[in-house]
């Protein structure tokens, strides 16, 4: 297809000129507000990849083996209902206040839970600390939406990947070391220092602009009516999912009520986003055209595919190869620290090219591939086999991960990037949920059909088989232990095989996605303030460079710049 011709339905008309090849220049004020967003990212990365590392240590400590599903379950619960809110919030009363909000949701739900006492309170913590995760990731994306166009974008949302790559690959380091030889609650302790330096470089430093206007008439602006519809109906999915092939089968009424029930409440939601409020948290106009369309769809199907991979590898390493927490965390490296490079070289890839298409051909490629080969892994795997198949799989999963955005954004008109981009981050979060449940249900099922009965017999009903089981694994008689390993490879396998299905429906998305121009400015009602910007132009001695032209347009750059 012409890269060049618009998308029927699209809401913009490619520009007639080509855009910039470089865009203004960057000075103290932009940098400064990227490294606040930055550390915010982090904290939220860390946080995230460590616990899942600690989790058995977790279970087995406040004796929650009935309930653990719920420590992961509760974060995402709360962090995917309120995404949609926050991007209404963004909009409506600005981007500073909403990020300042959202950390300190996370700072008082990482004290809450490092302090928890039995599984109820550390359940009820992930929810504060999930509203504000949530939020955090959310706002991350919108600020750097605002500071660099999205034609430049590839290159800043592949630094933010490094980040959060980083934070992966130290956090199940350091979750393991914390439960293995200090204590768990750490791992949430250690959140509150480095939440105290993202809170203050956001307050000092992050000088975007804020929306004019009294608190009250922001208030009645805000959707509050859908945002309630979408929380309930989240909520209720959310839960039949955690009870779903574990606490209940999936055919009873426990799982299928609030599941249906929370499911048409999210379509009710969206109904109700396309005809009801004068400012909907998702604009209808953000589905409209084929390939915003096509890469939400991408998104779903990235989500459910790549946290099997993040959330369940670890429990390869433990139970099939019997490493303990912090050598899990450390086996990892291989995943986490790939991702984001790949994810570097896809942004990249589509700054320099200007085309999103090959970017997502080549990911979902190597994704298939790499889920493939993973399925070859038995409890007796070498180091060089495990590691490689990690690093073809995180691969995939890297490019995809920057990729998808840029269909998403390319047809929308800037003033939508904040609705879009809440939607996208609830779209990939919901998509998460049901990937652990699909993936928890289906290790489930097989560890029953795999394991000894006479093993399987210790654990009641209820229980997850495999985070239950872990810890005493290594403890077993031979030949029991070598056939529980066994069982739990085998076991694994199936995971694998089910993502390969789901990748190839990914695929079946590529031939939807329509090159769209990628356009070369930022909202003007965002971004860095005007005295931000004044004083960069006088630092580079670019007196000349405009804010009140149309940003992008050819004629209002600077000779150096055409």
């Amino acid at each position: 297809m012409s890269t060049n011709e618009p998308e029927p339905g699209s809401l913009t008309q490619p520009h007639a000129e080509e855009p910039p090849k470089a865009g203004f220049k960057k000075g103290i004020s932009f940098w400064i507000s990227y490294i606040a967003v930055v550390t915010s990212i982090f904290l939220s990365a860390l946080d995230l990849t460590g616990v899942a590392t600690a989790l058995p240590t977790i279970t087995a400590d406040l004796n929650g083996g009935d309930n653990f599903v719920w420590v992961g379950s509760a974060y995402a619960l709360s962090s995917t209902a309120v995404l949609p809110l926050s991007g209404s919030l963004a909009d409506i009363f600005g981007r500073r206040p909403i990020m300042l909000i959202s950390i300190a949701f996370f700072a008082l739900g990482s004290a809450l839970a490092g302090a928890a006492q039995n599984m109820n309170m550390l359940i009820a913590a992930r929810t504060i600390q999930g509203i504000g995760g949530g939020g955090i990731i959310n706002m991350t994306e919108i600020i750097v939406s605002d500071l660099v166009p999205l034609a430049e974008r590839g290159l800043y949302q592949g630094i933010l990947g490094l980040v959060w790559s980083f934070a992966a690959g130290i956090g199940p380091p350091i979750g393991g070391s914390l439960a293995e030889d200090a204590s768990w609650r750490w791992l949430f302790y250690i959140n509150l220092p480095v939440c105290g330096v993202a809170f203050f470089l956001v307050l000092i430093f992050l000088r975007v602009r804020t929306p004019t206007g009294s608190m009250w008439e922001k208030f009645k602006r805000v959707d509050w009516s859908g945002n309630f519809i979408v929380i309930a109906g989240t909520t209720l999915a959310i839960v039949g999912l955690t009870f779903a092939g574990i606490r209940f089968p999936w055919g009873s009424a426990q799982v299928l009520a609030p599941l249906i029930i929370g499911m048409f409440l999210v379509g009710v939601f969206l109904l109700y986003e396309a005809k009801v409020p004068k400012e909907p948290s998702i604009p209808w106009e953000i589905l409209r055209n084929r390939t915003s369309l096509t890469g939400y769809l991408e998104t779903l199907i990235h989500g459910i595919t790549s946290i099997s991979l993040l959330y369940y590898l670890p429990i390869f390493f433990q139970a099939c190869l019997g490493a303990s927490p912090i050598r899990s965390g450390v086996d990892m490296l291989a995943t986490s620290l790939v991702i984001a490079p790949f994810g570097l070289f896809a942004g990249i890839m589509v700054q320099v090219q200007g085309k999103y298409r090959p970017a997502n051909y080549v990911g979902w490629i190597l994704s298939i591939i790499g889920f493939g080969i993973l399925t070859l892994l038995r409890a007796d795997s070498t180091t060089g086999q495990w590691v490689g198949f990690q690093i073809l799989v995180s691969a995939g999963v890297g490019m995809i991960w920057a990729a998808s955005i840029f269909p998403v954004l390319a047809p929308l008109p800037v003033e939508r990037t904040a609705s879009a981009l809440a939607f996208y981050a609830f779209v990939r979060s919901f998509a998460q949920t049901w990937g652990i449940t699909i993936a928890s249900t289906i290790l489930q099922n097989e560890l029953k059909k795999n394991l000894p009965d006479a093993f399987v017999s210790q654990f009641p009903q209820g229980s997850e088989i495999a985070y239950a089981a872990i810890p005493i694994i290594r403890d077993l008689e031979e030949p029991l232990r070598t056939e529980v390993r066994t069982a739990f490879a085998l076991s694994m396998s199936t995971i694998w095989k089910t993502m390969i299905g789901i990748t190839g429906a990914g695929i079946l998305t590529l031939p939807f996605l329509q090159e769209v121009e990628l356009r070369a400015h930022t909202d003007e009602a965002f971004g860095l303030g005007e005295a931000e910007k004044e004083a960069m132009r006088k630092r580079e001695g670019d007196e000349e460079a405009t804010i009140a032209p149309t940003p992008g347009d050819v004629n209002s750059r600077t000779p150096s710049e055409k």
